[in-house]
């Protein structure tokens, strides 16, 4: 608001020297202006100004809207301002969630989108990148197959994007093979990046302490009779430990009781047969996980 309205001295004077550049700012001159004062020379909307300390400096009009307004006496003058804030693009509805950034200055509060914060504050935000580099010996196929069983989206990039081999956690985390000692990990930080983070490295440092001894075989290879009756033990007492009660069968299958429910379960297809469902998913579910649990797993590094 110019006061006076020549713009010619006063703090009115000052804030526009300083506000005049950003095209967000308004300038209102409440009164007739006269040839030779600033605010004269601003309504003809040149692209520079010369401030008082003699710099020039530039003027940013938002789509040439000066606008001269003549009012009779006592008669009000409304002034409409265009708001770019996200939040306030849609009115929420009674219930709705609301999420933003709450701001506070002085004694009042605003709810913005983190976008915003930049354009109606004088705070800014910043992305932070993060990298961390993990001793690992292991084969890097082993990992992304480890990480595979636990996590629910875990994709493999191509080479020539990564530029070696590489793979992505929740399309938020990437781990890529360094070298025969080193894998790294790069995520841009937020909360749940962070977590997805914290969870690889302990997946990492558990895989690097347990070492284990896997045997690397052609596909046509086949297993040993010894290796195949551990191999039935241990489903076995797995199975036992999940569900109780579980007897061989005629045909090689097993049957498990559960709350007076039965299921007989092929050993050799997995296939599961059961009047009730929710036991025939159940014991489905588990013995797919066992399986998986004690096949060997090749080494391979792409």
């Amino acid at each position: 608001m110019a006061s006076p309205s020549g713009l010619q001295s006063g703090l009115s004077r000052q804030l526009f020297e300083i506000w005049c550049s950003d095209k967000k700012n308004a300038c209102v001159i409440p009164g007739n202006v006269v040839e030779g004062t600033l605010a004269k020379t601003i309504i003809n909307e040149p692209k520079e100004v010369t401030l008082m300390n003699g710099i020039t400096a530039s003027l940013n009009f938002a789509d040439s809207n000066t606008k001269i307004i003549s009012p009779k006496n006592c008669q009000s003058v409304e002034m409409y301002f265009n708001s770019e804030k996200r939040l306030a693009e849609k009115t929420p509805e009674v219930g709705e969630t609301v999420s933003g950034l709450l701001v506070q200055k002085t004694f009042t509060y605003q709810i913005m989108a983190p976008d915003d914060l930049h354009v109606f504050s004088q705070l800014s935000t910043e992305n932070i990148s993060q990298r961390i580099t993990i001793a690992y010996t292991g084969a890097f196929g082993v990992l992304e197959h480890r990480l595979k069983q636990i996590l629910e989206s875990v994709e493999s990039l191509p080479d020539k994007e990564s530029e070696g081999p590489a793979f992505r956690v929740h399309e938020r985390l990437t781990v890529k093979y360094e070298s025969e000692k080193h894998i790294s990990l790069h995520w841009r930080s937020d909360p749940i990046s962070d977590m997805v983070s914290d969870s690889v490295v302990a997946l990492v440092l558990n895989i690097s302490r347990e070492i284990p001894k896997v045997v690397v075989e052609s596909e046509e290879a086949t297993k040993t009779e010894e290796n195949s009756k551990k191999a039935e033990k241990v489903v076995y007492a797995l199975l036992v430990s999940l569900l109780g009660d579980v007897k061989f069968g005629e045909n090689g299958k097993l049957v498990i009781s559960v709350d007076g429910n039965v299921a007989h379960l092929d050993k050799q297809s997995g296939n599961v047969e059961s009047e009730n469902e929710g036991l025939k998913e159940r014991v489905r579910v588990a013995f797919q996980r066992i399986q998986n649990a004690v096949k060997p797993i090749p080494l391979s590094v792409s």
